[in-house]
């Protein structure tokens, strides 16, 4: 069952290969396409030259990259244990929007300072010329309206001085300068100087025959363009690779500018990681003046106080009262000092909505509840952080931002309750601590004044010296971490050469050209095929007609221009044309070998398909094998014969058909002894009525007794039906054909003729063919029997002379 079904599918596949090889010709496909060998030659030729010029003059563009693994590790953190205000949070994608924002690509064009470009003008593009500029200028615009306009620079012979010109507001403006001095205009202020990369002695022949021009542009106009000629893209997300590409019409700027946007980030990686630090520093360096000065006047009080009261540290024993009365203040210090940080720390961020997590770090640094909000903190460092990255990429009024907001200010209100309930525990434990403060002092209030005194003094310059101790080991470890701040980051590949060629590319063009050329070369096939309505082979004919009609061959093309139908099988026997109407001769007897005279009657469709010459020849090569023949004209609307024969045309067939002259009469001798000819005579009114009557089958029958072969040459059926009568009544009924001339509808013909007229035993004969282009592979299709070793290229040829130049270069031999 499965193998019946294979078969089946097969036999389907066979079927519709087969109906789609009948249904194209190939042979005329590639005929056709050796007709158009000259527009495929142009198409070729235009192709490739469109090809050329593109690749000529084309703007080319060069591509630079560079390799970058993000890291993000600080050892002096690591040591200090101070990374809890970073955040690491999805650094790859971080770095690629930095790397692409706005604000760091100005950085680089800073960093390059490229805002002034320079070029040589050429005839049909312009290349710049980047550091390979014999000159450079330094220049200060005041009149904005020159940005982005093309300035153009000559030197003197002696390159002391030239000059600059420019158009501004449709006026060409030029102004004189000298070199290495400021030239001051309304328009701008500018220096010019020689290129230091540059030889002296090279410099007249960098300059000599070269049209020179600058162009200043804006820095966000700069920023811009660099932005679309940036391309970045991660490369491997495990090992935190960037891949980055920079694209320019000069190869070493592209290269400079991709290792500037490496170096640049480096550089600021590091600047912003110690930004932190930096204002941390910053801070306690104003907290150490405020307290060091607190901590002196505090020592000075208290040596004064010793001076006075005559006191060294020896004589002073205090008591264990007095010693817990004064742990006891230290504490209520130290709560008042906390609680008063906290005030002033509430009090702005109530004030403020901008919140300073770095001066909050700083404050809370080494007190008491400092873990307990330091994860709010760190909330907000990174909701902070967040809102940087993203402004990069949007505005402030975007939604992200406004949602971020949203969190900060949520974070903030926790932030207030929470120092709410802490400054409430500070309340609660300062009133502890100063009822206890208040029962000590009432034990030892008999003690001498001087003690409570000097143990207040010591107290308060014993708080002094901590918090300034404290706020120098803070300033110790954050200055450790700011030097620590060493960029992680890691340049895995700088762009060493100038910038490869990537645009245009010459393999594309070559393909595009190749494509461009064989698509028009197909379409213009493809076009000619599906429009092409002519005749070009006898298997067309047979194709576009459903009776089955006899072949009797191909007349070959005549090599030499005919003015006019003439006999030509008595002038070159030996000559492939006349090969052709012997074989036509011979398949002729396959039609009908009866004994007995025969009429042979030839027509064709229109005018100018041959129909007169294919008549004469046929009748001269069967007068040439010994028949007797004649051949009549019966188109008496546009008789040919006489002209083929010279001769006058005063008596014929429209004569003879109005009993004005015999038929004997109008007997002419030709060429050919065995040949005989009667032409059309004058031009009659009715030649319909005199065909269709019953004189002219008086006529071929009077001359079928005296000739072997009549030969009867009728006007086209496709223009007029007088033809008709003679191929009913004929032996050999040819339908005449032209190669490249009849139409294929004209086939169609074939089938009115056997199926409404009855004709029997038709034959068609294709005239003009080009058996030349038989070589490329189009078959004409050549009949019953013809050929028999003969053929193009076997010793025949069209002229005597021909045959003569053959036969003396075999002498050679």
């Amino acid at each position: 069952m499965l193998n019946a079904k294979i078969d089946s599918e097969v036999d389907r596949y066979k079927e519709r290969v087969e109906r789609f090889s009948s249904s194209i010709d190939f042979s005329l496909f590639l005929y056709l396409m050796f007709k158009s060998k000259y527009f495929i030659v142009l198409f070729f030729m235009i192709s490739f030259s469109c090809a050329f010029l593109y690749l000529r003059y084309s703007q080319p563009i060069y591509e630079s990259k560079s390799k970058l693994q993000v890291n993000d590790n600080n050892e002096a953190n690591k040591v200090l244990e101070l990374n809890k205000i970073e955040a690491n949070n999805n650094k790859i994608a971080e770095a690629i929007e930095l790397l692409r924002s706005k604000n760091f690509i100005e950085r680089v064009v800073t960093r390059l300072e490229i805002e002034v470009s320079y070029f040589n003008e050429g005839v049909f593009k312009s290349n710049e010329l980047y550091v390979n500029s014999p000159y450079k200028i330094k220049v200060d615009l005041k009149n904005e309206a020159l940005y982005n306009q093309k300035v153009y620079i000559t030197f003197a012979p002696d390159l002391a001085s030239g000059d600059i010109s420019y158009t501004l507001g449709g006026v060409v403006k030029t102004v004189k300068f000298f070199t290495n001095s400021v030239l001051r205009s309304a328009d701008f202020d500018v220096t010019v100087f020689f290129n230091p990369a540059f030889e002296r002695a090279s410099l007249p022949t960098a300059i000599k025959n070269n049209k020179f021009y600058f162009i200043i542009k804006n820095v966000d106009v700069v920023t811009s363009e660099l932005q679309g000629k940036i391309d970045i893209k991660m490369l491997s997300d495990l090992a935190k690779t960037i891949l980055i590409t920079v694209s320019d019409i000069n190869p070493r700027k592209s290269k400079d500018i991709v290792n500037a946007i490496t170096a640049e980030y480096i550089d600021y990686d590091v600047e912003r990681k110690s930004k932190s630090s930096e204002k941390i520093i910053e801070f306690i360096n104003g907290q150490l003046s405020v307290v060091f000065e607190d901590l002196k006047a505090s020592e000075r009080n208290l040596q004064a106080f010793k001076k006075d009261r005559n006191i060294n540290d020896k004589e002073v024993v205090l008591n264990s009262n007095l010693m817990r009365y004064t742990n006891l203040e230290d504490q209520l210090l130290k709560v008042e000092m906390e609680e008063k940080i906290l005030d002033e720390i509430q009090t702005n961020i109530t004030k403020n909505k901008n919140i300073d997590v770095y001066q909050l770090v700083s404050l809370l640094a080494g007190s008491e509840d400092e873990n307990m909000i330091k994860d709010i903190i760190q909330n907000i460092q990174k909701l902070l952080s967040e809102k940087e990255n993203l402004l990069y990429q949007v505005t402030p009024s975007s939604e992200n931002i406004k949602q971020i907001n949203y969190q900060l200010e949520n974070q903030r209100n926790l932030l207030i309750r929470s120092l709410d309930a802490v400054r409430l525990k500070y309340k609660t434990k300062y009133k502890n601590l100063l009822d206890k403060s208040v029962d000590y002092k009432s034990k030892f209030e008999q003690n001498p004044e001087d003690e409570v005194e000097h143990a207040r003094l010591m107290r308060v310059y014993s708080i002094s010296e901590k918090y300034y101790t404290m706020l120098l080991e803070k300033k110790t470890e954050y200055s450790i971490a700011k030097a620590g701040f060493v960029s992680q980051n890691t340049i895995l590949e700088k762009a060493a050469g100038d910038g490869l060629i990537v645009s245009p590319s010459r393999r594309n063009a070559i393909s595009v050209a190749t494509v461009g050329f064989l698509l028009a070369s197909l379409l213009l096939i493809f076009a000619r095929y599906f429009l092409h309505d002519k005749i070009s082979s006898l298997n067309e004919i047979i194709r576009h007609t459903s009776a089955n009609i006899n072949t009797l061959g191909i007349v070959p093309k005549f090599d030499s221009n005919m003015p006019l139908s003439q006999l030509i099988v008595d002038k070159n026997p030996k000559a492939l044309i006349t090969e052709a109407f012997r074989a036509i001769r011979t398949n002729l007897q396959f039609i009908n070998n009866t004994p007995g005279p025969k009429i042979v009657s030839i027509t064709s469709t229109i005018s100018g398909e041959g129909k007169t010459f294919v008549a004469l020849n046929i009748a001269g090569i069967l007068a040439y094998s010994g028949k007797k023949a004649v051949i009549i004209d019966l188109d008496m609307r546009k008789p040919k014969i006489h002209r083929g024969f010279e001769v006058s045309n005063d008596k014929g067939m429209s004569t003879i058909l109005t009993n004005i002259t015999t038929i004997d009469e109008c007997l002419n001798d030709s060429s050919i002894p065995q040949l005989k000819f009667i032409t059309a005579g004058p031009i009659p009114p009715n030649p319909s009525e005199l065909i269709m009557g019953p004189k002219l089958l008086e006529v071929l029958e009077y001359l079928k007794t005296k000739f072997d072969y009549v030969v009867v040459d009728n006007p086209p059926v496709g223009l007029v039906t007088d033809g008709l009568l003679t191929l009913r009544h004929a032996d050999y009924p040819i339908y005449v054909f032209r190669a490249e001339y009849s139409k294929k509808n004209f086939a169609q013909i074939i089938d009115r003729l056997r199926n409404e007229n009855n004709i029997q035993h038709l034959s068609i004969v294709l005239n003009g063919v080009d058996i030349k282009k038989g070589a490329y592979g189009y078959n004409y299709g050549y009949g019953y029997g013809y050929g028999y070793g003969y053929g193009y290229g076997s010793g025949y040829y069209t002229d005597e002379a021909k045959v003569e130049k053959r036969k003396s270069i075999f002498s050679k031999k």
